[in-house]
């Protein structure tokens, strides 16, 4: 009998990999692409969306040319960034515009026209106005890129998450599809009935023509042909939801903290949503028909966390790699206070004015100092959401965390102090993968019994409620001042950031 495998498909910032599970839930065969976001100004972020694709594409041809010649692929997964948006031609399925990533803010001052206030559209989506999602870069491109409105006037156009796109074009153009997970992230859904929201569409001037048909996140979607076989896809997720499934997160109360590109605070809340200001509802996911069968998440977005340690490689060379953090933590004598706002502030501040800052330096700070700095801004970040999340009732007294920067031992321990939360690391970093393959395998009506392995990298506070206090008192303090201070620069227009 041939051997089953399933496929998923794990679509990020940073790179774009395939991977085939066998139906124990273990990691047969990957492979990987690496991607980069090229930033052509300040405020901007972008892909070539064909090389993205293509980066998928050939990942996946990777895994399934490893494949035993008799085994069957059974069902593919995907899991992705959620609020980078792909703009193409629906006749001949070419980019018409790179791919505006979800770091990217051009569309800022086009936001502030939106007649809908914040509170209007948090109510409809469970999301803030930023230009992070991906409504305001939508319109945005059909007034500055003239292929983009063409193919609008001319109904060739079409538009979704990478996702989306990825299947459009492993289904030979067939298979035009979303799910709610990853239409929430576009600001143009509505996140109880479950559709794309007309009040939306027309604020941000746009036709429910260009978008995708919602689907289950978990179910059988559509089907792709790859490498001569024709594979049912049976999940589609958002990557931080994926990552919770992965992480057996599926009752309420139980929580997540995925370190990447951002750092995504996530906490079950059942079938109902959860109003906490400055922080998100998300959805989770939508196993097959009715509203029975979904749950939501009360969600913290920080905008940059592996960014801004990547920012310190790259541009000023502290580093030559990730793993090199930890140990320059720990030759840290002095602290810094820095506020990462590389990408603007997320939550629970939703500020793109402000920006970047160190604190504290004195004739003794040296590089290690600078590097522990931005090491604990993330987690000081992190920090508020959580501190909002324990005073609307939630005792969450232990956290997995998962992610590229959950091997810094530096920053796991702070962030344990900072919380006052136990955090259990796991072993291997592939809570999203897992969890895109458990949702394909029960798209395909199995029952898997798929465990995420954690570690014996257990983080305990190291310090008392006083000391913890007297620390989070101090970072509102610079928080606050920065935040006024940034606001006053960019008045006197002195300062060449955009």
């Amino acid at each position: 009998m041939p051997e089953k495998f399933i496929i998923v498909l794990d679509q990020g910032s940073s790179s774009s990999r395939a991977l085939a599970f066998d139906l124990d839930g273990n990691i047969r065969y990957k492979a990987q692409r690496k991607i980069e976001a090229a930033y052509p100004s300040p405020g901007r972020a972008e892909y070539d969306a064909e090389k993205l694709y293509l980066s998928q594409a050939d990942s996946l041809a990777e895994v399934m040319a490893k494949l035993p010649p008799d085994a069957e692929a059974a069902a593919l997964g995907i899991a992705a960034q959620r609020s980078t948006v792909v703009f193409w031609d629906r006749t001949t399925g070419a980019p018409l515009a790179p791919a505006l990533s979800w770091q990217d803010g051009r569309a800022l001052e086009l936001l502030a026209k939106i007649p809908l206030s914040n509170t209007k559209i948090h109510d409809l989506t469970g999301l803030y106005k930023t230009p992070y999602y991906s409504a305001s870069k939508i319109a945005w491109a059909l007034e500055n890129y003239p292929e983009v409105k063409a193919a609008a006037a001319e109904k060739r156009l079409l538009i979704a998450p990478v996702a989306t796109y990825v299947i459009w074009r492993l289904s030979g153009g067939k298979s035009f599809v979303i799910d709610p997970s990853q239409a929430q992230r576009t600001l143009l859904f509505n996140l109880r009935r479950l559709k794309w929201e007309p009040k939306l569409l027309s604020a941000f001037g746009l036709a429910a023509e260009f978008l995708p048909e919602i689907k289950p996140s978990i179910g059988r979607l559509c089907h792709v042909e790859t490498a001569g076989r024709r594979v049912p896809v049976t999940a589609m997720l958002g990557d931080q939801q994926a990552a919770m499934l992965g992480l057996g997160l599926e009752t309420p109360n139980s929580a997540a903290l995925n370190y990447g590109t951002g750092a995504f605070l996530l906490v079950n809340t059942g079938r109902q949503t959860l109003k906490i200001r400055g922080l998100l509802n998300s959805f989770g996911w939508q196993e097959g028909k009715g509203k029975k069968n979904i749950c939501y998440f009360t969600e913290s977005t920080v905008n940059s966390a592996g960014t801004s340690l990547e920012w310190l490689r790259q541009k000023f060379g502290l580093f030559e790699e990730i793993g090199d953090v930890d140990g320059m933590c720990r030759k840290s004598k002095n602290r810094l206070h820095c506020l990462p706002a590389i990408g603007g502030l997320g939550a629970p501040y939703w500020d793109f004015t402000t920006f970047t800052t160190f604190a504290g330096f004195s004739p003794h700070s040296d590089k290690y100092d600078v590097v522990r700095g931005v090491t604990e801004g993330i987690a000081y970040m992190v920090a508020d959401a959580f501190d909002l999340v324990k005073k609307k009732g939630f005792k969450i007294a232990d956290l997995k965390v998962s992610g590229g920067l959950s091997k810094i031992d530096w920053l796991l321990q702070f962030q344990a102090d900072i919380t006052g939360a136990r955090l259990t690391a796991l072993e291997e970093s592939e809570a999203t993968a897992m969890g895109a393959g458990l949702a394909a395998a029960r798209g395909l009506g199995l029952a898997p019994q798929w465990t995420a392995k954690v570690s014996s990298r257990v983080f305990e506070p190291a310090i008392g409620e006083e000391e913890r206090q007297n620390l989070i008192k101090g970072w509102r303090i610079f928080v606050k001042d920065i935040r006024r201070t940034s606001r006053d620069l960019r008045k006197l227009n002195i300062l060449p950031h955009a």
